[in-house]
């Protein structure tokens, strides 16, 4: 193959080259599309993890707080019934001892009391007398103390009434809380679940164009190879060139001195003086017929 023929067909290959390089060019820009967007999507799916992760947080907490508020509620209901129990069994002393309730009423007796006592300091009296008069002391003043323990009844009844309505007030807020914290855990926990969702339908997209992304890439390695393959062609053919191209210059140079040394040769005959250029090829001539 003459260098001509080379040069024709190198200019074939980079045609050839540039058509390669072309096809090569748009098939990167589309590994790049859907590089592009699997990595899009694996941010996203990064972002959406750290957001479940958040609200499965504040979700547990929030369970924590219904666990705590159940169990105050249990606390403060058994608390409750306990002072109902109370109530009742007041209520039941109360009765026995409302039937043992005097007619007179409290003022009265106490009255009658006091009247009775500055009697026997003040009045002169038979021992019979004052024993008498001491004996109805005696009495009222156990009417006296049952309208005491009555009254004392009744006020640890007030009592523990109050504490009952204030415990059920109370039993009432801690119930409204929990059903709203509950509520609230729920909906976080919904919000969770969508966001989870998503989550898989983000990343079954991401495997899909991280999909594409590898048969993309498969189809960029045949032109890769094409292109290696020409590149190596040229590579080749301009070796060949430069050899060939050195081969003649060299055959050139041989007829050149060949030349110069038949002249040389005549020139020595007629007894002429050579150059040193003539000189020295004629000594590189009997050096190669020495070797």
């Amino acid at each position: 193959m003459q260098n001509k023929e080379r040069t024709q067909k190198i200019e074939e290959l980079q045609e050839k080259l540039s058509s390669s390089k072309e096809k090569r060019k748009k098939a990167n820009a589309e590994t790049n599309k859907w590089a592009e967007k699997r990595n899009k999507l694996n941010e996203q799916t990064k972002n959406l993890r750290i957001e479940i992760r958040e609200l499965r947080t504040e979700r547990d907490e929030l369970n924590g707080k219904v666990r705590d508020l159940k169990l105050l509620r249990e606390k403060t209901t058994s608390e409750t019934h306990k002072r109902i129990s109370e109530t009742k069994n007041l209520s039941q002393k109360i009765k026995a001892f409302a039937k043992k309730r005097p007619l007179t009423k409290l003022q009265t007796l106490q009255k009658e009391i006091e009247e009775i006592e500055w009697e026997i300091q003040t009045t002169p009296l038979s021992l019979e007398e004052e024993k008498e008069l001491v004996d109805k002391v005696r009495h009222l003043e156990t009417q006296v103390g049952i309208h005491k323990k009555l009254g004392m009844l009744h006020q640890k009844m007030f009592e523990l009434q109050t504490e009952v309505r204030t415990m059920e007030t109370s039993n009432k807020s801690i119930h409204e809380k929990l059903i709203q914290t509950a509520q609230k855990s729920q909906e976080v926990h919904n919000k969770m679940l969508d966001k989870t969702n998503k989550l898989r339908e983000l990343q079954k997209e991401a495997d899909i164009m991280h999909q594409k992304f590898l048969e993309a890439k498969i189809r960029t390695k045949p032109i890769q190879k094409e292109i290696t393959e020409t590149l190596n062609n040229i590579k080749l053919l301009r070796a060949e060139i430069r050899k060939k191209e050195e081969e003649e210059r060299k055959e050139v140079e041989e007829d050149l001195k060949k030349k110069i040394r038949e002249e040389a040769k005549e020139k020595l005959k007629r007894g002429g003086k050579l150059t040193w250029a003539e000189f020295q090829i004629l000594e590189e001539k009997e050096k190669k017929t020495q070797d």
